[in-house]
């Protein structure tokens, strides 16, 4: 191959490709890509999770492990989508005075306030079990 290649085209014929097979377009399926200079910016359809379906209890446990000994309060089992979720962690952690998070579908409250938990978890319409000491 002692001849020289003078453009893309003579180098896709050396090894066998034609160039008209070669796109350079940006693929659809590109999650990576957040703005084009094409078509400005681009918006992903998020997936909706799964709603695991629930039994009728809302399941309360006091946590420590994994959180250097600090104390909080899981949430399960409610059966609601993460918007709704959200909400009533809101709800709960406002009432409760205390900060907390919504971890995929389960509500973390820091501190020991299940009574206080069960209570509003009960004017919101579930049935509260403590699971665990």
């Amino acid at each position: 191959m002692k001849e020289k290649l003078s453009s893309l085209s003579d180098l896709a014929q050396a090894f066998g490709k034609d160039l008209n097979d070669i796109s350079t377009a940006p693929k659809n399926d590109d999650n990576s890509l957040v703005y084009s200079t094409d078509t400005g910016r681009i918006k992903h359809s998020k997936k909706s999770a799964k709603i695991t379906p629930n039994d009728g209890f809302a399941k309360v446990r006091r946590e420590t492990k994994g959180r250097k000994g600090k104390g909080v309060v899981t949430i399960t089992g409610l059966g609601l989508d993460s918007k709704e979720l959200k909400d009533l962690a809101k709800k709960i952690k406002k009432i409760c005075g205390t900060g907390g998070t919504v971890i995929g579908e389960v509500i973390e409250i820091q501190g020991d306030k299940r009574e206080v938990i069960k209570q509003t978890l009960e004017k919101a319409g579930f049935k509260v079990k403590f699971i665990g000491g």
